[in-house]
């Protein structure tokens, strides 16, 4: 039981598409992630994830739409939906998924495939 500064937290870390674990509840964790460009096509076949936008500006992209996210906003994408998501600039984003998801769902990619568990 710990106060979590989210704006410090950012500070820790530079990387992009690897979400770094900074709380845990309910089998679910909360990561933080800093995005620029555009993320593989991909889904979760057993889990939902929610992106809440912290800074900057992100969007989600589904096959028959896209929704675009400042900070304060956020969208959740059902399990088994496929997506992407991008940022033009760099945009720090709080997700929310169950404990071990791997960030690109079905698909393993070397460029963004990101570590289970990675803390910060």
């Amino acid at each position: 039981m710990e106060r979590i500064n989210i704006t410090e937290r950012f500070a820790r870390f530079s990387e992009q598409w690897q979400p770094k674990i900074v709380a845990e509840l309910n089998g679910q964790e909360v990561k933080l992630v800093k995005v620029q460009g555009t993320f593989p096509w991909h889904h979760h076949d057993d889990a939902e994830e929610m992106f809440l936008v912290w800074r900057g500006r992100f969007r989600v992209e589904f096959l028959d739409r896209i929704v675009e996210l400042g900070p304060g906003e956020l969208v959740v994408v059902p399990r088994g939906v496929e997506h992407r998501t991008a940022a033009d600039e760099q945009a720090e984003v709080i997700l929310l998924e169950p404990a071990g998801v791997r960030n690109m769902g079905n698909v393993i990619d070397g460029k963004f495939t990101a570590a289970i568990g990675a803390r910060i």
